[in-house]
């Protein structure tokens, strides 16, 4: 099986009932990150760019580590990918996503 050459990853914030916090689903931030070639310390082929350097589980779109700027993710926020093909997105912001919820390490979860 082929891995995919790159994914889109989307952090979005948890959803939480409090004033002013970001709408439930929106990115705070995105990038798209490319195979590296390498596989990451979960065993996983490694994806960087645009400041994130994750483990993609290519077969459930699971991500299995995650660096932010070279730090973990932060408390309340949840990982998405996008599947990028032939180096262009997969249609609307969205389109193809598979949620993955990251392990207590790149939440900060202990």
């Amino acid at each position: 099986m082929s891995h995919p050459q790159s994914y889109e990853i989307l952090l979005v914030p948890e959803f939480k009932e409090s004033a002013g916090a970001p709408t439930p689903g929106a990115a705070i931030r995105s990038a798209v990150v490319a195979a590296t070639g390498d596989t990451g310390a979960s065993g996983y082929p490694r994806y960087a760019g645009d400041g994130m350097e994750a483990d993609i589980d290519p077969a459930t779109h699971t991500v299995e580590a995650l660096l932010v700027d070279g730090a973990e993710l932060d408390y309340g926020l949840t990982v998405r990918i996008a599947e990028r093909r032939g180096g262009t997105g997969m249609g609307e912001p969205g389109a193809g996503e598979e949620t993955a919820e990251p392990t207590g390490e790149e939440t900060g979860d202990r």
